[in-house]
Formats: structure tokens, sequence, C-alpha cells
């Protein structure tokens, strides 16, 4: 994982495993704190301990199990953790005192930051800023150790710092709403410093309406039209075509169909039946074409380690 990397965030059993169509591929698994914390449950260790143990043979990394709001208790789960022979990567969080920081610095070579997901961009700066500027990085710039940002999305943020790896899940929730993310071009080359197209291309019935109004493949200028038909070529995938027409909803689905719209109380259904598969009428393609523009983010940063030059002097304490 040279750089920055666009990592697994989950595992479910079994997805992955003994599968000899996926290859030689990289596991980073998340403990899923954060998601069992916004939901109000909780995530047991020794399961947790466990299930590590079971598949640690297909995992390249996996994270300490944090408690978010208790730095104490993510250091006991830590020592827990390792006390049970694992090497988890460790996780300070948004708003934790700097102490755990430098502590998780002075034992480990490689650590995360998490609980970020939820912080507006500039507070997210001034505090990063601190972090690397401070106590990450050395009196050169070059960071100590590697580090992982957990839910790191904001490409701004993604280039400002000389981050060891980053995980998102903007790729999929954007490829499952119909949305693809295209480079925009500067001087005939792609530019990673600008925000990049965030084109809609869902064939969906409804799909063109007022809310994608501006976004949408339709609504696009017959030139940004083409650039995005070449750019998705160029990954080796075409628009798809789909044809619509209401049948019963007995209706067994054959290979290529599905449903386009909910189930309903009416007789009838809205089918789609895909005479061409592509980012228009695949959510599963749209997400490769995503993935696609993450790894040309990713291969267009320096390569790592490379110095952080804060822009402004940053002081940031909690």
């Amino acid at each position: 994982m040279d750089g920055r990397s666009l990592e697994l965030s989950y595992l479910k059993e079994g997805m992955f495993l003994n599968n000899p169509d996926i290859g030689d591929i990289q596991i980073f698994l998340d403990s899923g704190a954060f998601s069992a914390f916004t939901k109000g449950v909780d995530v047991d260790i020794y399961e947790y301990i466990d299930y590590i143990k079971r598949h640690k043979d297909h995992l390249h990394l996996y994270a300490n199990l944090d408690v978010i709001g208790d730095s104490a208790a993510t250091w006991k789960n830590q020592k827990i953790m390792e006390r049970a022979g694992l090497s988890p990567l460790p996780c300070f969080h948004y708003g934790e005192h700097t102490k755990w920081l430098k502590k998780y610095i002075r034992n480990y070579e490689y650590i995360a930051l998490g609980g970020m997901v939820p912080i507006q961009s500039q507070q997210l700066q001034m505090w990063l800023d601190d972090l690397f500027e401070n106590y990450i990085c050395g009196k050169d710039g070059l960071p100590r150790v590697k580090v992982h940002g957990f839910g790191m999305t904001t490409q701004s943020l993604i280039l400002r710092y000389p981050w060891y790896s980053i995980d998102s899940t903007s790729w999929a929730i954007a490829g499952g709403i119909g949305d693809i993310m295209v480079p925009v071009v500067t001087w005939g080359i792609y530019d990673f410093q600008k925000q990049p197209l965030l084109v809609n291309v869902s064939n969906r019935p409804g799909s063109v309406n007022t809310t994608t109004k501006g976004k949408h493949f339709e609504h696009c200028s017959e030139k940004v039209k083409e650039y995005v038909l070449q750019y998705i070529n160029s990954l080796g995938y075409v628009m798809g075509k789909s044809i619509f027409r209401k049948v019963k909803q007995t209706h067994k689905l054959k290979i290529n169909e599905a449903w386009a719209e909910p189930k309903s109380d009416v007789s009838r259904r809205l089918l789609e039946i895909k005479k061409e598969i592509g980012i228009s009428n695949s959510h599963q393609i749209r997400k490769l074409v995503n993935i696609h523009f993450y790894n040309q983010l990713g291969e267009s940063c320096p390569k790592w380690p490379w110095a952080y030059k804060p822009k402004r002097k940053a002081k940031f304490n909690i």
C-alpha cells in the first residue's frame, strides 16, 4: 500500500474469501464502531477478536475496536486485542486530547485518524493542520508515522496532507444514486487539484428532474457530453441502453432485467430491460468508474512520504 490507497472498510463473511475470481487483494477490516455508535448498538470485542483470528490470513490490516467518545476505553481495547496476539491499527479521534495522539505516535508506526465524517471541512482542516504540523510531522515536514484517514472524502484535504492511506464510501454512495466522478483537464492532462465533474448518468425514469438539473448527463452541453463519453470509454465502459415497459407484478425477472420502480398495489409495474450494460443502467459499473477516479487521484499524488508544508500557522488544541 504505497502512498494513498482506497481501502475496503468492511468485510462481509465469505464475501471475498475463497473466491477465485477476486485474485490477490488487500483487505482492510474496519471494526464498524462508528456505524454501531450511530445506531446505538454495541460491538463485542471478543467476537471481533475471534472474527479476525478466523480470517487473519485474508486480512492485510484491521482496526482497533474504538469507543467513540471514550479515549481510555479505546486504549483499553487496543491492549486487549494486543494481548490476544493481534496487531490492530490504533485510532485517534476528532475531539480527543492530543496526549493520546502523542502516545500513539510514540508506540506505533501506523495509526489512524477518525471521527472526521460529521465535521465541517473548514473546522476539520484547522484540526488536521494542527495535528500534521505540530505532532505527526517533524521539523522537516515529513511524517513520523504512517497515517490512515477514516472517512476521508474531501478532495482538498486528501491532497493537503501526507496520508499513507484513506478510506471512503463516497464512490459507492455516488454510484448508487447515479453519479460518476470525471476528472477535469488542464493543459491536456487530468488535474486532480480541481474538483471533478459530478455527472448523474442514470437512465431511470425520473432521473432527469429538478434535483439533477445542471448535473445530469442530459442537461450537459454537447461538448461536456463528448468529454464524459471519451472518459468512460477510455476506462473500457460504455453508456449502456435500456428499454422500459409495464408488465404484471407477477412477472419473473430474466437475465438483464430489473424493476425500475418499487412494488405497489397496482397490477402493473415498470420493468427495465437492459439491452447493453453500461454506466446508465448499472450501479456496479458506476462504482467502478468512481474507484478508477480515486485510483487516478492517488497516482497523481507524490510518493509517500512527502513533506507537509502548512500555508499558515495553525494551533487548534482540544
